[in-house]
């Protein structure tokens, strides 16, 4: 299992933090920003093919904000696939 940490940008959220296990994200964590909505998008996303998040929450936007937290999750992943 691999760890990986995210500094989000454009949103309320400070900090991201999740594992990678064959392709699978699992623990996320996410500092700041909307806590209900967060730990539901992190018990939704549990166990789910990193790819499959990515292609399901990546452009999603917050009201005028260009990004959203989930949006920032999608370059997280992406990141981590970099370093996988």
């Amino acid at each position: 299992m691999s760890a990986f940490e995210y500094a989000p940008q454009g949103v309320c959220s400070r900090f991201m933090q999740f594992d990678i296990e064959d392709n699978k994200i699992h623990n996320l964590k996410v500092v700041g920003g909307c806590n209900g909505n967060l730990q539901g998008i992190g018990k939704l996303v549990e166990g789910m093919d990193i790819d499959e998040v990515i292609s399901r929450v990546e452009g999603i936007r917050c009201g005028a904000r260009p990004t959203s937290c989930p949006d920032q999750l999608s370059k997280a992943l992406k990141q981590a696939k970099e370093q996988l």
